[in-house]
């Protein structure tokens, strides 16, 4: 089942709005057939390994990270291919909740006499699978917050000066941490002030994420990096109804696809009708940016599942930019507290992730 979640791994950010799942198939201690979900969710992982292995599954053990398909979609049943080929013991790690699925799947397997067990590695396979469960069960994708920032929490010098907190290592793992995500996320803020490319540079990946700018009024430049490059990567741009009709045509006339978005209270677009609107859509897996008013709103709306910090050796006093805006937090109890889950040496700087329970 370790090797099923690593497979499914691999295709994290091009499967959605299905799930990445694993497969492995075994006889007698022999791997016979590996796999896992292809881009845009085809062919399936169970597809692929019993492919893999062909005649030799019959008797075989299947080892999946997620219940296999039960519903006629684009693609017959994985249930039902499992029982064609004459595997006799399934082994998963969760239940799907899609209602399509929940445990149809599992139940099919188990009417053509093939023994199922459940629950095998199953915290492991939430965390791995937590974009799509999050996307059938609450509606929106998995948000993964990226800070980095100097030893003190700053962006910046207080001059504005940025470039750059963190060493080569650093970025080149944001890069890594963009292609295993559906979408990279800014604020309308940070595409106006830095003019940001957003894609995926210097790994040698041809696939390119959703790039998703948030912008209440859709006041983007126009001549920037964003405008230049709608052909080598996709543009979503939720925007609130002030948009100026001249903006949302300028843009969705050069390829942008434009995403309504109702706004909250402070006049602001909702955080999460924003991230609704991008479960709508089909993203399971959003990896966030900034700026820091908006990282602020999605760490106060209780949005943001998982953050990555990058911390550099390096110290800028309090007059420099701080890496998140103004959240009002009066009580220590109400701050967002997080869970870390690993921390290491990256170059010079340090890398640190922390998950919400």
């Amino acid at each position: 089942m370790a090797l099923a979640l690593s497979l499914g791994a691999r295709g994290q950010g091009r499967t959605w709005p299905n799930p990445s799942v694993g497969c492995v198939i075994v006889k007698d201690g022999r791997i016979l057939g590996r796999g896992w979900t292809g881009p845009g969710g085809r062919p399936h992982a169970e597809v692929v390994a019993l492919e893999q292995a062909g005649g030799a599954a019959c008797g075989a053990t299947a080892y999946i990270s997620l219940e296999p398909c039960a519903h006629h979609g684009k693609t017959p049943p994985c249930a039902e291919a499992l029982i064609a080929a004459g595997i006799v013991r399934v082994v998963t790690a969760l239940t799907d909740p899609d209602p399509r699925v929940c445990d149809a799947g599992h139940a099919m397997l188990r009417a053509a006499g093939i023994a199922v067990t459940t629950g095998v590695l199953e915290a492991e396979a939430r965390a791995a699978h937590r974009g799509f469960l999050l996307s059938r069960t609450a509606g929106r994708p998995a948000v993964t917050l990226k800070l980095a920032a100097s030893f003190d929490g700053r962006i910046a010098t207080a001059s504005g000066e940025s470039r750059w907190v963190t060493a080569p290592e650093a970025r080149k793992m944001v890069h890594a941490l963009r292609a295993r995500h559906d979408a990279v996320m800014v604020g309308g803020g940070t595409a106006r002030a830095d003019d940001p490319l957003l894609t995926v540079r210097g790994l040698g990946i041809r696939h390119q994420p959703v790039r998703v700018i948030c912008a209440r009024r859709l006041d983007l430049p126009a001549e920037g990096h964003l405008a230049g490059s709608l052909d080598s990567a996709p543009l979503w741009l939720c925007h609130g109804s002030s948009a100026p009709g001249a903006a949302c045509e300028f843009w969705r006339e050069r390829g942008a696809r434009l995403l309504p978005v109702a706004t909250g209270g402070d006049g602001q677009l909702d955080p999460a009708e924003i991230l609704q609107t991008l479960g709508q859509a089909g993203l399971t897996r959003v990896f966030c940016e900034g700026g820091g008013v908006f990282a602020a709103a999605l760490l106060s709306a209780g949005l943001v599942d998982d953050l990555v910090g990058f911390t550099a050796g390096v110290v800028f006093g309090a007059e420099g930019h701080p890496s998140l805006g103004a959240m009002g937090v009066t009580s220590l109890c109400k701050a967002p507290r997080f869970r870390l889950v690993d921390v290491h040496a990256l170059g010079p700087d340090i890398l640190h992730v922390w998950t919400r329970d």
